[in-house]
């Protein structure tokens, strides 16, 4: 009779499995609150504690740390002297365990032994036995998943035993889910006291501390299919952190096509930056680059705004706002094809309206969470950094102009500094009265970025603002800035010829500021 080991924390399923089991011949055998949910359906189930002789000490740290446990888990039948060490202490051997973690990170008054620290939602027995089984699938079977608990029967009613094959991706799964426990944990440390996650590490002459912990531990799991990558021949997906939470997971979304790569990538670049405005806004992104921002009294006015900033890129791109969309602003954005709108919710009108649209993706949802690092992959491993904060007025800023910013003026500064830390650089805006009308992104050189900003603006910045992302090396990207109408200038400054760009916008009357800060877009 094949004997399965069943000690899991989320017990969904786990009874109907057990009997499932039990109709086939197995034993069962199990420890704490899963064997008192298989006990009380009535199903036969040998507690831990008489298997091993020894009850749950410790404050139930220790239950399943026993030989006669991992010794019937890690046993290899095929091997005389571990059949007969198994004779001489008494093992028998163990062809399944099911089991899975406490959800270390979750509310520690959930914990069926207790309420307790963080500390104590730390498994060592759990992941012990995972492990050891999934180092021994090809002898023993090991489940982590309760999704698995069907297809595991119905082989076994089929077959009689389980596959090689499936044994196998059991046990990645297992490691899987050990891996991702481990990373919660170490995340859970480095969040929590960030002295202990601090190393500082000197590599070629440069000393880095603090800010980076010294290990970053991801652990991902696949959440979404994708129908393609950014092109029709690349595979693409949604992995989401193990044990984080997405706003991609909480969103609905009321109608349209299942969304793509790009619409998933676009669509979080919008969502980010319009919940950087307090006023009711809209972002127009295309490409991962706004092609139109604005702020208004309503939500209506917004994205007419920020639709005027560039129409024939906005032809095909995505649309967050800050606030309900109203049938108001359903009937405007209709008129423009537009492939994802994202808010934190819709009128019952406005979603009738879109319902018209069969192809628009309508997304009510949550702000996201902070980013912890900024990654990209470079061979052999990630490049990582702090994500980049973007900062409004401050003390830090500098005036460097004879001409004084009126508040009009700030006001306009600040909003087009906003807008072109999210912008690719080389990043140049021109904006005016709280709407862009004029964004270069992208170039290789500031001055393209700049004459491409003035061409797209045709003279409405006038009187507006200009900000870039870095500083002007020369005085010719502030001087196509002047052909724009710009009236004040806000950029970080730091170039050896500042004092020829501050003496540009003396000549031509234009207040402008240094913010010391650049802000890159790679």
């Amino acid at each position: 009779m094949p004997t399965a080991l069943l000690s899991v924390y989320d017990k969904t399923g786990v009874v109907d499995f057990a009997r499932a089991l039990r109709e086939m011949g197995w034993s069962i055998v199990s420890s704490g609150g899963t064997a008192k949910a298989i006990a009380a359906e009535g199903i036969d189930v040998t507690d831990v504690a008489d298997l091993t002789g020894v009850p749950a000490i410790l404050s139930h740290r220790v239950v399943t740390l026993h030989p006669k446990v991992h010794g019937g888990i890690l046993a290899d039948p095929t091997d005389p002297e571990h059949l007969s060490d198994m004779a001489e202490y008494g093992i028998e051997p163990i062809s399944l365990v099911v089991g899975n973690l406490y959800p270390f990170g979750q509310g520690h008054d959930d914990f069926e032994h207790g309420s307790g620290s963080a500390v104590e939602m730390i498994d060592i027995g759990g992941p012990a036995m995972v492990r050891a089984a999934a180092k021994n699938h090809a002898h023993v079977a090991v489940i982590v998943e309760p999704k698995s608990y069907d297809p595991v029967i119905a082989e076994l009613r089929a077959d009689g035993a389980l596959s090689v094959d499936t044994k196998r991706r059991l046990a990645r799964a297992a490691f899987a889910h050990t891996a991702a426990y481990d990373a919660a944990i170490v995340t859970w440390f480095d969040d929590n006291d960030p002295d202990v996650a601090d190393e500082t590490i000197e590599v070629d002459d440069v000393e880095t501390a603090g800010a980076l912990p010294a290990s970053i531990h991801l652990a991902l799991s696949k959440a979404q299919s994708l129908r393609y990558g950014e092109n029709p021949h690349q595979e693409g997906a949604r992995y989401r952190q193990a044990g984080a939470t997405s706003w991609w997971d909480s969103m609905t979304q009321h109608g349209g096509k299942a969304l793509s790569y790009l619409n998933l990538y676009d669509t979080e670049a919008a969502w980010r930056l319009v919940q950087r405005f307090d006023g009711p806004a809209c972002v127009v992104v295309k490409h991962a680059n706004p092609c139109g921002v604005a702020i208004a009294d309503d939500i209506t006015t917004a994205y007419i705004r920020a639709n005027a900033c560039d129409p024939v890129s906005a032809f095909g791109g995505i649309v967050a706002v800050n606030r309900t969309v109203t049938n108001e602003m359903a009937l405007a954005l209709g008129e423009v094809f537009t492939e994802v709108v994202v808010a934190p919710g819709f009128d019952d009108d406005a979603l009738a309206t879109f319902a018209k649209k069969k192809n628009l993706r309508v997304i009510a949802a949550n702000a996201p969470s902070p980013l912890p690092f900024d990654v990209r992959p470079i061979d052999g491993g990630l490049l990582v950094q702090q994500p980049d904060p973007v900062a409004g007025r401050s003390d830090d800023w500098r005036i460097v102009t004879n001409v004084q910013p009126t508040e009009n003026q700030w006001a306009d500064m600040e909003f087009a500094w906003t807008v072109c830390a999210a912008v690719t650089s080389n990043a140049i805006v021109y904006t005016k009265d709280r709407q862009a009308f004029g964004i270069g992104a992208g170039q290789q050189n500031r001055l393209d970025s700049a004459r491409i900003a003035t061409g797209r603006a045709d003279g409405r910045a006038s009187g507006g603002a200009c900000a870039s992302d870095a500083f002007f090396p020369f005085r010719d990207g502030l001087e196509a800035a002047i052909e724009a109408g710009v009236s004040c200038v806000i950029q970080p400054g730091g170039s050896m010829r500042d004092d020829e760009v501050i003496a540009a916008a003396n000549e031509h009357g234009l207040a402008m500021v240094f913010t010391g800060q650049r802000h890159f877009r790679h």
